[in-house]
């Protein structure tokens, strides 16, 4: 499926990913949350598939089996919050530009992590939500939220009311760096230093397992009080900021994907997780092509000609040809569909004047 017009792809906004997935989930009753399943995959795996792009996905919690691989962090001490959680996950980071994310989040998709990315670009490019005493309506922090010619140190997600979700956004790095260690610091935690540097200190070896040696400094402190302090730009996507925090959440997430207009990308989407497929393809086109099948040939034609379809791609891409992956599906296809057309034409050829559909030429 191609991306709408002015959403860049990964390769054009390289970043990271930090997942914060170490919550108590206290209004769950203390269940797994991440490990809890939404359309046959846990949360967990359903916001890994959203940032599938990062350069590195970092997870901050215990080790799980997931669906992709992953880098694993823990903030020090465990259960030290959000805050600390994320200065962990950074520790372990390299790209400008890192997207974080919470791990119950349903509906989050590779799309609008690419329009936060997109965002965040645009912001820098014009110098729009600058500091204080901008005209940007969008624009908060403090002296120190604006790096002087940068734009914004942040792209947050807003929820139908119009509130920030500062774990469904994309952000600078250094910009992050910069404000954890100012709060560490006031916290009367060790000064790692700001900037770019401090996290050259984290990839050398320097910090410890868990992540960075400030996290202590940092537990138990509000991840608002970093935000506040950043210049930040807006991006609405009410379905995408609908997490679960609550079971009837959970039930609510549950039945949206069921419902017709849903559940047959859901379905698609799972499927692709579980069998560790990386590729898009016209699901209108497959579905023309099994209806043909069905009705132009039998019913059980139908996904038997779709899944030779799937055989052959996967043998084009094999051999290494000039086609490979959607478009050798698609070609699959579209020779699958005029067979397909031609197998129902004879049948209207038999069917002459006076005589009856399907029966032989006369012999004489």
């Amino acid at each position: 499926m191609a991306e709408p017009a002015g959403v860049p792809d990964d390769a054009a906004l390289p970043y990271d990913a930090v997942v914060l997935a170490g919550g108590g989930a206290a209004r769950l009753g203390g269940a797994d949350k991440p490990g809890v399943r939404v359309g046959g995959r846990t949360l967990i795996d359903r916001v890994l598939a959203a940032c599938a792009g990062a350069g590195t996905t970092v997870v901050v919690a215990e080790p799980r089996p997931t669906a992709r691989p992953v880098v694993w962090a823990r903030e020090e001490p465990a259960g030290g919050g959000p805050l600390a959680a994320l200065d962990a996950g950074l520790a372990r980071t390299t790209a400008e530009r890192v997207v974080v994310l919470s791990a119950d989040l349903p509906f989050l998709g590779e799309q609008t992590v690419r329009r936060l990315l997109a965002a965040l670009a645009e912001s820098g490019a014009d110098g729009a939500d600058r500091a204080n005493g901008s005209d940007g309506a969008d624009g908060v922090g403090g002296a120190d939220g604006a790096d002087g010619a940068g734009g914004a140190d942040g792209a947050v997600l807003t929820d139908p009311g119009g509130r920030d979700q500062p774990l469904v956004a994309a952000y600078r790095r250094d910009a992050l760096l910069r404000e954890i260690a100012a709060l560490a610091a006031e916290a009367g935690g060790p000064d790692e230093g700001d900037g770019p540097d401090a996290g050259d200190a984290s990839r050398e070896g320097d910090a410890p397992a868990g992540g960075s040696r400030r996290g202590g400094a940092l537990a138990g402190l509000p991840l608002r009080g970093l935000t506040g302090r950043l210049t930040l730009t807006r991006v609405a996507d009410p379905l995408a900021a609908f997490d679960c925090d609550t079971w009837d959440d959970i039930a609510s997430a549950r039945a949206r994907i069921r419902e017709h207009g849903n559940v047959l990308d859901e379905w698609i989407s799972a499927v692709k997780d579980e069998l560790g497929i990386e590729l898009d393809v016209d699901t209108g086109a497959l579905l023309d092509l099994a209806r043909d099948a069905a009705h132009g040939v039998a019913r059980p034609a139908a996904p038997l000609t779709t899944f030779l379809v799937g055989y052959a791609a996967a043998q084009a891409a094999a051999r290494g040809g000039a086609a490979g992956g959607a478009e050798a599906v698609a070609q699959a296809t579209r020779k699958a569909a005029a067979l397909a057309a031609r197998w129902a034409d004879e049948d209207q050829q038999d069917a002459k004047p006076g005589s009856a559909a399907g029966t032989p030429p006369d012999a004489g």
